[in-house]
């Protein structure tokens, strides 16, 4: 076998786990305690009735709230959007939402009214903690650090000086908060605690069951201990309660590629480019589905799509990835070998010669740009055969 270094996972793009990563989360699992601890007990009623003649705020919020106790999460975030038209004034009802939104995982959304909320008073310690908040899931560490450092500066009675050890610290002094739960879990994966992120993930979703991203979360701490059936149910779960986002059907690929059924992992790929056309990494993971089940021709598509960008059959136009180290480097390896077994060499050496010009440093990649040459040789000199072909999976 010509590859090198894959094994073909298929799972959400990873957050950088570097040391800033890790301050940025601790701190903002700090921040958790301080709002539960200080913010929460001193924040008024979120919403007053208004002697208007429309519907008043509280009318949608009450709304808003039966619907996300039925985990009707989507709607829920509906009613909160229509109590912030009836009264756009209320910073409260914008750090509600944003809260609601990066729990289920709309990080951008989160950012949005986050930054409303402060707009209508910039001293609000909860706002600037949820933008923080959803800064650091966006990656912006940096941005993250300065917003929740603003939060906790906000007030001299704050979690600060729990920061070094902020998880454990969150578990006793507010050891029933979900988000104490969550953000413990998230710090137990990052450092392979499994089995305790698994208990971790599981109570907060004993506290709330309608937060799609517990469920992913809960699954992806399931598979790495092998239980890979209930890691399905999870991911399943998360699929029912947020089925706009792309990554449960994104990690149910991924499963059924690491038990070596293809068919189903392919399957699963295509439903997550339906759900988000837009998104090339979904296209670069289905074009891993098909490599992975030596279907080379039906990789090369999606593969340009990924790389380059382009239209699609359903006049979507995607906007292609620039290489990276990690995942897009990936794609442009696996595509290069996929196009030189199908004897596509034009494709395959010219992205044999980008990698060796531009990923210098990639052993993995280097190695396959290699490879591609040798088959492309062979196909000149007759001693290699056409690949296989497989029947697409139903």
């Amino acid at each position: 076998m010509y590859l090198r270094g894959s094994k073909f996972n298929m799972t959400r793009r990873r957050r950088n786990s570097s040391p800033l990563f890790i301050l940025t989360l601790l701190i903002m699992i700090a921040v958790v305690v301080y709002i539960n601890l200080v913010v929460v007990p001193a924040t008024p009623p979120l919403f007053i009735p208004t002697n208007t003649p429309t519907t008043s705020p509280a009318t949608f919020i009450k709304n808003a709230e039966d619907l996300i106790a039925q985990g009707k999460i989507q709607q829920g975030m509906a009613a909160y959007q229509e109590a912030i038209k009836s009264d756009p004034r209320n910073s409260a009802t914008y750090i509600t939402l944003a809260q609601l939104q990066v729990f289920n995982g709309d990080f951008q959304s989160a950012i949005d009214n986050a930054q409303n909320a402060m707009l209508i008073n910039a001293s609000n310690s909860m706002a600037n903690a949820i933008y923080g908040w959803a800064l650091g899931y966006k990656g912006d560490y940096l941005g993250a650090l300065g917003a929740i450092k603003k939060a906790i500066d906000l007030d001299p009675n704050n979690g600060i000086a729990y920061a070094t050890d902020a998880s454990r610290e969150a578990q006793r002094l507010a050891p029933n908060a979900l988000e104490t739960h969550r953000a413990r879990g998230l710090v137990l994966n990052i450092t392979q605690n499994y089995e305790e992120a698994v208990n971790e993930f599981k109570a907060a979703i004993a506290i709330n069951p309608n937060i799609a991203d517990l469920h992913l979360s809960l699954g992806t701490n399931l598979k790495a201990l092998n239980q890979y059936a209930q890691a399905v149910e999870e991911f399943n779960r998360a699929n029912a309660l947020n089925p706009a986002d792309p990554l449960p059907n994104t990690y149910i690929a991924g499963t059924y590629l690491t038990l070596g059924d293809f068919p189903k992992a392919i399957q699963y790929a295509q439903q997550a480019v339906k759900v988000s056309p837009l998104d090339p990494y979904m296209y670069g993971n289905l074009a891993k589905m098909f490599y992975a089940n030596h279907q080379y021709r039906e990789s090369l598509d999606p593969f340009r799509l990924a790389i380059y960008g382009g239209t699609t059959t359903d006049n979507v136009q995607v906007k292609g990835l620039p290489m990276d180290n990690s995942t897009v480097v990936e794609y442009y390896y696996l595509f290069g070998l996929a196009a030189a077994r199908v004897n596509a060499c034009s494709d395959a050496l010219k992205i044999s010669q980008y990698l060796q010009e531009n990923a210098a440093d990639n052993e993995i990649a280097v190695y396959n740009a290699k490879e591609m040459v040798n088959i492309c040789q062979q196909w000149i000199t007759g001693t290699s055969t056409p690949t296989r072909e497989i029947t697409p999976a139903k």
